[in-house]
């Protein structure tokens, strides 16, 4: 049992990791759910505070994940329109064929949402911008998160391969 408990551990780490991508999936609470499961294996004692620290890092930037884009979106003087078309151009982005399509997608998608909202071409480039620089820094935090609590899996893993297998 603990085998297969350690596999799903290891799954929901790597889902966490392509959740740092997508918007649809908390890139760092999966990965924390990962070694939450790791604390139901007999074979790996867990610690108490160390899952309650990391559940509050992942709640805490799973929070700033919807407050960096907002902020980069608005410091550039864009508007909600400008959110809403970042997150569209990230699924389009993803789902197109295009070579860098998560880069530029998010990108497009706020220049055609600003420009939807009747802003010129000027103010809506410098939002479009805005809300890009504000979607790559949200997933950058939570990309490291997620890589920081896969390397915390691993060293657990190795630290009681002994038991383990």
């Amino acid at each position: 049992m603990d085998i297969i408990l350690i596999i799903i551990a290891a799954l929901l780490m790597l889902i966490g990791i392509i959740g740092s991508f997508l918007p649809v999936l908390p890139g760092p609470l999966t990965s924390w759910i990962g070694l939450l499961v790791l604390h139901f294996t007999d074979a790996i004692p867990m610690d108490k505070s160390f899952l309650i620290i990391t559940l509050v890092i992942a709640v805490f930037i799973w929070i700033l994940d919807y407050i960096i884009p907002a902020i980069g979106t608005k410091r550039f003087g864009g508007t909600k329109y400008g959110m809403i078309g970042t997150t569209i151009g990230l699924i389009v982005g993803l789902l197109a064929p295009i070579p860098g399509g998560i880069i530029i997608g998010p990108f497009i998608g706020a220049l055609i949402g600003e420009l939807l909202n009747k802003s010129d071409s000027k103010t809506a480039t410098r939002a479009a911008f805005g809300s890009f620089i504000g979607f790559l820094t949200s997933t950058f935090i939570k990309f490291v998160v997620a890589i920081i609590y896969l390397g915390l899996y691993i060293g657990i893993i190795w630290d009681y391969r002994e038991v383990i297998f």
